[in-house]
């Protein structure tokens, strides 16, 4: 052995010939296994990072942010006065817009009824509105409140409106047993009747009177049998007399 016998070793890479066909195909099953065992893993992957990345777009960036605050149905009021009261900060992501609250806040003005808020994608805010709708007018300090069905005072205004009946009433309200009285009578009233009307007269829950055109006085009483009032009263309107008493239907009498 030349060299006092220490020998030389080479690395040799072996071809790929040289690896045996059962070999080769032995490792490319194995490869494919091990692809398939981490696909899911990398699909998954996959899908977490494009949801985070959605989820960041569209909750956490003003990319789909408010660009308009929509206002319909109102009438009473402006729309500036909704928006105010909506208070929707354009460019908040639409999707971090709470609805519930912004309806609680437009609920807060008087004029509004209720009301439906909506997203409008991808950066409108809706908001439907449904006013109040008066029924009556009621004299305060040379002004009118105007009331609904309910009751509710939600307006004042300089002059009455001309559609309107007045309803003389202490303290207008929806708890207001008085007020509650007038808007019985009102809704009873025959179409004839309520042609005629100019004001009524609330001072206590046992004396209610209805002012009629031509200085005519109907004297309703109480709110009960209001239905059977009117039907009297509407069939004595042809009658002569500047008043007529109803507070008992049975037992009518014409002054």
């Amino acid at each position: 052995m030349a060299g006092g016998g220490t020998r030389n070793w080479r690395l040799v890479r072996a071809d790929t010939d040289a690896v045996p066909p059962s070999a080769r195909r032995f490792m490319a099953r194995a490869r494919q296994r091990r692809l398939r065992a981490a696909m899911p893993w990398l699909i998954g992957a996959g899908v977490l990072l494009s949801a985070g990345g959605l989820t960041w777009l569209v909750y956490g960036t003003s990319v789909l942010g408010v660009r308009e605050v929509r206002v319909v149905g109102a009438e009473i009021l402006t729309a500036d006065q909704v928006r105010d009261a909506a208070a929707v900060r354009l460019e908040l992501p639409l999707a971090r817009v709470d609805l519930d609250g912004v309806g609680a806040r437009v609920r807060g003005l008087p004029a509004v009824d209720h009301v439906v808020v909506q997203r409008d994608w991808p950066s409108g805010v809706v908001i439907e509105v449904v006013e109040r709708t008066p029924v009556a007018a009621v004299p305060s300090g040379g002004q009118f409140q105007l009331i609904d069905d309910e009751g509710v005072p939600f307006r004042v205004v300089a002059a009455a409106p001309g559609d309107l009946p007045l309803a003389r009433l202490a303290t207008p309200g929806g708890g207001d047993a008085n007020t509650a009285s007038a808007l019985t009578v009102l809704a009873a009233l025959s179409d004839e009747l309520r042609e005629q009307l100019v004001a009524i007269s609330v001072d206590r829950a046992v004396n209610i009177r209805l002012e009629l055109r031509k200085g005519r006085v109907v004297v309703w009483g109480d709110d009960t049998k209001s239905d059977r009032k009117s039907t009297v009263a509407t069939a004595l309107l042809r009658q002569k007399g500047d008043e007529i008493d109803v507070s008992a239907p049975s037992v009518v009498t014409i002054r």
